[in-house]
C-alpha cells in the first residue's frame, strides 16, 4: 500500500492532534475523498520538522503495515512545506515523489532534491512565505540538474491559505501515485 506523509504548517502545531483536521489531506478525507493510501500525518509541538524524526516515524509505519517503501510520498505546506524538502534533502532514496506547497527550503538540499520527482507550487500573492522562497529552491535545483524531474506551479492570485485547496482534489494525489 502506498504511504502519503503530510506535514502541517505552524499555525497546527501544538499538542491537539485534532488540529492537523483543520486543513490539507486530513480535511480532504473528512469531506469524502477517497486516496487509496496510508496516510501518516503527524503533529509538530513546536519549532521546525526534524528529518531525522520523520524518518524514524515512517521506518516504525513500514513495519507495523503493510507499506511499498518503493511508493512512499511527501507533501507539506508552508513549515509542512520546509519540512518536505528537508526530508527529501536528507532522505532522497526514499521517496518515490514529493509536493511543496507555499513554502521553501535549503539551497543545500538541492542535488537530493533533483534526485526526486518534485512539484512545487506557490500562489504569487502569499504575503506570509512570499513566492521567492520557492522560486530559490526550484532555481538551485536546476543548478544541479537542468533535466531535475521538477515542476514549479504557479497559483495566479494564490494566497497563503487558498492554494489549500488543492489537497481536496485528486490530480495532487494521482500525479504522485504515477510516480
Amino acid at each position: 500500500i502506498p504511504l502519503i506523509l503530510f506535514l502541517h504548517g505552524k499555525s497546527l502545531s501544538g499538542n491537539d492532534l485534532n488540529r492537523v483536521k483543520r486543513y490539507g489531506i486530513l480535511k480532504a478525507v473528512e469531506k469524502g475523498l477517497d486516496i487509496p493510501a496510508i496516510i501518516v500525518a503527524p503533529q509538530l509541538p513546536s519549532g521546525p520538522w526534524n528529518a531525522q524524526k520523520l524518518n524514524d516515524l515512517l521506518n516504525y509505519v513500514s513495519k507495523e503495515y503493510l507499506v511499498d517503501e518503493s511508493r512512499i510520498y511527501v507533501t507539506g505546506m508552508s513549515l509542512g512545506s520546509y519540512g518536505t524538502t528537508r526530508f527529501v534533502g536528507e532522505f532522497p532514496d526514499k521517496v518515490a515523489a514529493a509536493v511543496s506547497i507555499c513554502g521553501g527550503g535549503l539551497e543545500s538540499d538541492a542535488c537530493n532534491l533533483a534526485q526526486v520527482p518534485m512539484k512545487i507550487i506557490h500562489g504569487d500573492k502569499d504575503f506570509i512565505v512570499p513566492i521567492s522562497e520557492s522560486k530559490k529552491v526550484v532555481n538551485a535545483i536546476k543548478k544541479c540538474n537542468s533535466n531535475a524531474p521538477i515542476e514549479f506551479d504557479v497559483v495566479k492570485g494564490g494566497n497563503h491559505g487558498s492554494v489549500e485547496g488543492i489537497y481536496r482534489h485528486m490530480e495532487i494525489y494521482d500525479w504522485l501515485f504515477q510516480h
